[in-house]
């Protein structure tokens, strides 16, 4: 009998990647939690995500709601539909993030990453780049396009926490209790706000967001609701973990730093090695729609499937040595932001933030390294990143 495997033992958290090779290897097997089917194989992983009529991203939901949770506008999002609705709502918003909307941003976001990193070398001593870079440049940037005020800023790195670790299903009663009121006071925030922007627009994703369309159709509050809910873990905690996974892995690379923090135009090869070697996004879920074959294995209708993007990103049979991390490896298609209809609308700005970040911190820096405290991961099955950074950081010397 095969042993149980565990995708949120806390050693598999720790480090996922033995157990990910263990999947490779054996094949499309049931995990826990909740007897979900492993899809861990590069090609396996591609074929499920580009055919939603037998893998329908409807199972993101079944995650997305547990049973103590009355309502969660996420589970009505375009993330959880397939196409035609999909089709429709992602036409509807994806000129948000399109080039120009993204050009208009640039500046912005190039000043907030400037002035985060004049703060962060005001500290003495070892600092935590989480909580004073990290999670502050998405999280401004997200509350510039969402229209908010700057003291509501704060609070959207734990409602995007408290989302994305719904799936992970393990929340004892006093948990469930904080999470109901926590994702109730997100839904009153964003319903204050759509109305704000509805009595009075501004040049802000939910103004955009409220215009007809050329045809004169509309998106209804509940879309637009559910819209913002799925954005706001996309848009905090991909950025977030895309930002101090490239530091984690650069502070145990000497050689691979100096180069970077030499040569700012290598940033770009950089983050696609990270998103690669190391990626933001671990996981998705998808729900058999009717009885299937998946290289060989049956699936019956109605099964989960965990789609392991951060297993088939280590696939030797995709990437020639998966397991090293080469800022040189010639670009190849990844799974970092999905595939196929679902392919992550955010990912250009998630790019943009974390390059211009970069670009910001790195030509402040002669050097970095971490210190000796052991990092722990967040307990979440799609995402997955440190819960805090402590490194110490060296000054370039100033220019003469």
């Amino acid at each position: 009998m095969p042993r149980t495997l565990d995708l949120m033992a806390p050693e598999v958290r720790a480090n996922p990647y033995p157990l990910y090779a263990e999947l490779r290897h054996t094949g499309i097997r049931q995990v826990e939690p909740g007897g979900m089917w492993a899809v861990s194989r590069y090609e396996d992983v591609v074929a499920v995500m580009k055919d939603p009529r037998r893998f329908s991203s409807a199972g993101l939901g079944q995650g997305f709601l547990p049973p103590w949770l009355p309502r969660n506008p996420v589970t009505e999002s375009l993330v959880m539909k397939d196409p035609p609705v999909h089709t429709r709502l992602r036409g509807r918003v994806s000129r948000a993030f399109g080039p120009a909307a993204l050009a208009a941003l640039e500046p912005r976001i190039r000043a907030l990453a400037e002035q985060l990193t004049e703060q962060l070398l005001l500290q003495q001593g070892p600092v935590d780049f989480m909580a004073r870079f990290a999670l502050h440049l998405p999280v401004s940037v997200l509350g510039l396009l969402f229209g908010l005020e700057p003291q509501q800023y704060p609070r959207l790195k734990e409602w995007a926490d408290d989302l994305v670790n719904l799936p992970a299903g393990r929340h004892s009663p006093e948990e469930q209790v904080r999470v109901r009121e926590s994702l109730a006071s997100l839904e009153r925030c964003f319903a204050e706000l759509i109305q704000t922007r509805r009595e009075s627009p501004g040049d802000d994703l939910v103004s955009e967001l409220l215009r007809p369309d050329t045809d004169g159709s509309v998106l209804s509050q509940e879309e637009i609701m559910s819209f913002l809910f799925a954005l706001l873990p996309a848009g905090v905690e991909t950025t977030v973990y895309l930002l101090a996974n490239t530091l984690a892995v650069l502070s145990e690379r000497p050689e691979e730093r100096a180069r970077v923090l030499a040569d700012r135009s290598l940033i770009p090869r950089l983050l696609e090695e990270v998103l690669r070697y190391e990626p933001p996004g671990h996981s998705s879920l998808r729900l058999v729609t009717e009885e299937t074959e998946l290289s060989g294995v049956h699936l019956p209708r109605g099964a989960i499937v965990v789609v392991l993007l951060a297993a088939a990103l280590r696939d030797e049979g995709h990437f020639p040595q998966a397991d090293q991390f080469l800022i040189d490896r010639e670009r190849a298609s990844h799974l970092a932001f999905g595939h196929g209809v679902h392919y992550c609308l955010g990912a250009m700005l998630a790019r943009l933030e974390a390059r211009l970040g970069l670009e910001a911190l790195f030509s402040r820096l002669q050097d970095f390294s971490r210190t000796s405290d052991p990092l722990h991961w967040a307990p979440s099955l799609i995402a997955r990143g440190p819960l805090a950074l402590p490194l110490q950081l060296i000054p370039a010397p100033p220019l003469r």
